[in-house]
């Protein structure tokens, strides 16, 4: 995974609750197993129409807007427990999802592939739609290290909870079994001990 420390970016809002994970990335495009080119069907069947042409009202066809944040309302990615919703969403570009509320699963596997689900109460949620609805160009920074969001020119700013592993996990670029190779020198100076305690 790519390291993730700090991030300024403009955003993507989608106002709809309760997204659930098969409007993410719909079922019939998940007959592959790696992770590449899942972002072109990201909301498909939002963004398209039956005859496969674009769906010009749809946020992701707006170019209004852009950014590698996207901005969402409460409840996103509830529902099955697939992988590849955040395989779609990095695919495509974001590195971090905004709302009230992550379903867990989904945000267990975000995290797990560099996307970083970032809660926030739901008045912040709104001042953040209300940003970019006032200046689609209004860009926010996402500093893991300090946990915080802000809007950036305005003052205004929240702080957010992540796993602390997760977090050494996203600021390092590390799976887990990166972390566990990080950790090489201490487990084998670990065992060492614990064998000379063993034949002592």
């Amino acid at each position: 995974m790519e390291k993730f420390v700090k991030l300024t970016s403009t955003a993507v809002p989608l106002k709809v609750e309760n997204v659930d994970t098969d409007q993410i990335i719909p079922a019939r495009f998940l007959k592959v197993t790696n992770k590449i080119g899942f972002g072109e069907n990201l909301f498909r069947d939002w963004r398209y129409n039956p005859n496969n042409e674009p769906v010009a009202s749809f946020v992701l066809n707006d170019d209004t807007y852009s950014g590698q944040i996207l901005v969402v309302g409460d409840n996103f990615g509830c529902g099955s427990s697939r992988e590849h919703a955040a395989w779609a969403l990095t695919d495509y570009g974001f590195k971090v999802v905004v709302s009230s509320y992550f379903a867990d699963i989904f945000k267990g596997n975000a995290l797990n592939n560099g996307l970083l689900p970032l809660q926030v109460s739901p008045e912040f949620l709104q001042k953040l739609f209300n940003a970019i609805d006032e200046n689609p160009n209004t860009t926010f920074t996402v500093d893991l290290e300090s946990q915080t969001i802000s809007i950036d020119g305005s003052g205004q700013q929240s702080e957010f909870d992540i796993d602390p592993f997760k977090k050494v996990c996203m600021l390092n670029g590390y799976d887990d079994i990166d972390f566990l190779i990080s950790k090489k020198d201490a487990i084998e100076t670990f065992e060492k001990q614990r064998q000379t305690e063993i034949n002592f």
